[in-house]
């Protein structure tokens, strides 16, 4: 059990919270983040602490972090927060949902998998990587560092995903090809071949009908 202290003060740290509180062995003492964002001095019963006095005020040989934050400038506000908080001497936890099926072979440090997911064998996730509820990660990938990958993705066998990428909503990667980094998957993109660096695929639209639903049912 260590003792945590959450970087955000948003949805994700909320909810962070919440999970290593009801479904982990972590305790969360305080949260933090930039003076510049410090608003309130509570949150959910604890302290909001400037990150720039965290370390005096919750010492790195003490208290451990998480980064909560999401895929903000396409991930590089966390993949920044990440660096700082370990150049200030923390150690970053990462969370596995007891919901997950997990049996990948390993994650990095400040990886945050909620529940719903399934996780094939010989899977590797890298550092700093949020993988959200519903996803289906199949055999022999790999995600790079600082992913985000949203809700109900599915991701075939033997694919790697570049670092600092993001999958949208329902998008579905087909099996043996690589995603680069920095790519946008957009929310039911299917991607079929591998992908350049910094690609974005978004997925057509459905248009609305021109009748109404009442016309349709009368």
């Amino acid at each position: 059990m260590s003792k945590v202290v959450v970087f955000g003060t948003g949805s994700f740290a909320q909810v962070a919270h919440f999970l290593l509180t009801h479904d982990s062995d972590h305790e969360v003492v305080a949260f933090t983040v930039n003076e510049s964002h410090l608003t309130d001095p509570e949150l959910m019963g604890l302290p909001v602490v400037a990150f720039e006095d965290v370390e005096r005020l919750f010492s790195p040989n003490e208290f451990d972090m998480f980064v909560a934050v999401g895929y903000r400038n396409l991930n590089r506000t966390r993949a920044e927060l990440y660096s700082v908080a370990k150049s200030k001497g923390y150690r970053l936890i990462s969370y596995v949902s007891s919901k997950c099926t997990f049996w990948g072979e390993a994650t990095g440090d400040n990886c945050f998998i909620f529940e719903d997911n399934t996780i094939q064998p010989f899977v590797t996730i890298g550092r700093n990587v949020v993988i959200w509820s519903g996803n289906h990660i199949g055999h022999h990938s790999a995600i790079g560092d600082h992913c985000f990958i949203s809700s109900q993705v599915v991701v075939a066998g033997y694919v790697h995903v570049g670092s600092n990428s993001f999958l949208g909503v329902n998008a579905t990667i087909r099996d043996g090809i690589s995603i680069g980094e920095a790519c946008v998957i957009g929310a039911g993109a299917v991607i079929l071949a591998s992908t350049k660096d910094k690609s974005v695929y978004v997925a057509e639209r459905t248009r609305p009908a021109r009748r109404t639903s009442d016309e349709i049912f009368r």
